[in-house]
């Protein structure tokens, strides 16, 4: 069951007529070293996102097999990444990200888990020329596009993971959604302020501010990938968006399954919560998580 103060949210959400305006992020590339260091701390598996990471780590998991090629978009100090490459050590991965401060944050991280099935680029989402067409095999992108200015980038960025992704490959772009009320929003962005440092706090704010619509990735999606992906919503309120293509007969292996289950099992409470919540949002907008069971 959601806490009170989540339904408070949802309520809220579903009764506000008035839009907020969606603001683009005073920094669309996170180059400063202070914001860098701040959301890497507060972002790592065992941070405050730590079951937002588990949740879409099984949601991407189940679209990999042995062999292939991963491209991770947007993908900041790597935390995402690593975490989907260890657990797939028959894939080989990519991550494309525009700051170069992020890039290495990305790399240390790598290099401290000694993952050898990684490589990163400094480039841009929105165009993925080093990439030909039809050549990868899965593409995601987990909380990094609400980093671009405007809808014409966003579209770039579907058409690009269009372009390069392979017709019978998977797909799960996800990012927040922009919500109706910006009480919401900032309920959402201090919800754990005591427990992160202050700039990161404030970034996850101008994050919220800075999402796109879910009315933009319905279009988008039906545009770029036609009866192919499949959006998805938390439940009501579109406080998270998520568009997935499946892939047919993928067996994940019993290991990863195993593993996803501990790393859920040794959450503390209060994260044991906010992933059941997660989950229960997702499950009533249509996407399960069957790993995470």
């Amino acid at each position: 069951m959601p806490s009170l103060a989540v339904m408070r949210v949802l309520l809220r959400e579903v009764a506000t007529f008035r839009r907020s305006v969606r603001v683009n992020e005073p920094d669309l590339v996170m180059d400063d070293p202070d914001k860098v260091a701040a959301y890497t701390r507060a972002g790592r598996e065992d941070g405050v996102m730590a079951p937002v990471y588990l949740f879409h780590c099984a949601q991407i998991c189940g679209l990999v097999k042995p062999g292939d090629r991963v491209v991770d978009l947007g993908c900041g100090p790597a935390t995402q990444l690593a975490m989907v490459a260890r657990l797939n050590p028959g894939a080989h991965f990519t991550g494309v990200d525009l700051s170069s401060d992020m890039l290495e944050r990305a790399r240390e991280l790598l290099e401290a888990q000694q993952l050898a099935n990684v490589d990163l680029k400094r480039g841009d989402i929105t165009d993925l020329s080093d990439f030909e067409d039809d050549s990868v095999d899965v593409v995601f992108s987990t909380v990094a596009l609400h980093h671009l200015p405007d809808e014409a980038a966003l579209e770039k960025t579907f058409s690009e993971a269009s372009r390069i992704l392979k017709s019978d490959g998977g797909l799960y772009l996800l990012d927040f959604g922009h919500l109706k009320s910006e009480k919401s929003i900032e309920y959402f962005a201090y919800q754990y302020a005591d427990r992160q440092p202050e700039l990161f706090t404030l970034d996850y704010l101008y994050s919220l501010r800075a999402a796109f619509p879910l009315k933009v990735f319905k279009k988008l999606t039906r545009k770029h990938f036609p009866g192919r992906a499949r959006v998805y919503s938390t439940f009501l309120m579109p406080f998270m968006v998520a568009v997935k293509q499946e892939r047919s007969r993928v067996e994940v292996d019993r290991s990863v399954v195993e593993e996803l289950r501990r790393l859920k099992a040794l959450l503390p409470d209060y994260h044991k919560a906010d992933l059941a919540d997660l989950r229960t949002f997702f499950r009533l907008g249509g996407l399960k998580s069957p790993l995470l069971d």
